[in-house]
C-alpha cells in the first residue's frame, strides 16, 4: 500500500483543513453575537429601553452596500474560475469600494443617532442605544479582519497567484465575506423588527 501523498490530494486536504478553521472561526463569532443578542432581548423589560427607537436611514444604506459586496465578491470567483483575470480585478477592486462604502454609512449612522441626541456611553446614553453600538462596532471590527483577507487576495491576485485550479484565497474570502453579510442582515432585521 504507498502511503505517499500525491500533490493534488495534499492540496484538497488542506483546502479542507482551511475551511474548517474558517467554519470553527465563523461558529465562534456567531455564539457571540447569539449571546449579546440574548442580553438585548433580556434588557428589552428595563423600564429605561426605548420603544420609540427609529433606526438611522444610514443603516438600510449599509444593508444594502454589504449585499452588493457579496455578490460582487461571488462574481470575482466565478471570474477567476473561467480565468479572466480582468473581470476578477474589476470585481475585487469594487468589492474593497463597496466596503468601505459600507463602514462610511455605518459611521453616518452613528451620526445620525447622535444628532437625534442618542449616544452610545456617558450620562446621556441609554441601554438601547448601548446595544446598537455594541452590535454594529463588533461587526465592523469582524469587517476588519475581512478587510485584511481582501487585500492580501488583491496582492495575491496582482502577484497571479490564483486561476482556474488555485483559487483557495478567494473562495476562503468569499464565504467569509458572505458569512459577515448574512451576519448583518440577520442582526440588522433583529433590531429592526425586536426594538
Amino acid at each position: 500500500m504507498d502511503m505517499t501523498m500525491t500533490a493534488q490530494e495534499h492540496k484538497e486536504r488542506t483546502a479542507r483543513s482551511y475551511k474548517l478553521l474558517l467554519l470553527f472561526a465563523m461558529g465562534s463569532m456567531t455564539m457571540m453575537f447569539a449571546g449579546i443578542v440574548s442580553a438585548f432581548v433580556v434588557s428589552k423589560s428595563r423600564e429605561d429601553w426605548m420603544k420609540d427607537f427609529e433606526f438611522p436611514t444610514a443603516f438600510y444604506f449599509s444593508t444594502l452596500t454589504i449585499i452588493l459586496c457579496s455578490v460582487t465578491f461571488h462574481l470575482a470567483k466565478k471570474a477567476i474560475q473561467k480565468d479572466n483575470r480582468q473581470a476578477t480585478t474589476s470585481l475585487l477592486l469594487l468589492t474593497l469600494g463597496l466596503g468601505i462604502a459600507f463602514v462610511i454609512f455605518q459611521l453616518k449612522g452613528f451620526g445620525e443617532l447622535m444628532d437625534k441626541g442618542y449616544f452610545f456611553t456617558g450620562p446621556e446614553s441609554n441601554i438601547t442605544t448601548t446595544f446598537l453600538y455594541v452590535i454594529a462596532t463588533l461587526h465592523l471590527a469582524h469587517l476588519a479582519g475581512g478587510f485584511i483577507s481582501l487585500l492580501i487576495i488583491i496582492y495575491n491576485h496582482f502577484k497571479q497567484k490564483y486561476n482556474s485550479t488555485q483559487l483557495l484565497g478567494i473562495e476562503l474570502g468569499a464565504i467569509y465575506w458572505h458569512f459577515l453579510d448574512f451576519l448583518w442582515i440577520c442582526l440588522f432585521l433583529f433590531l429592526y423588527f425586536f426594538k
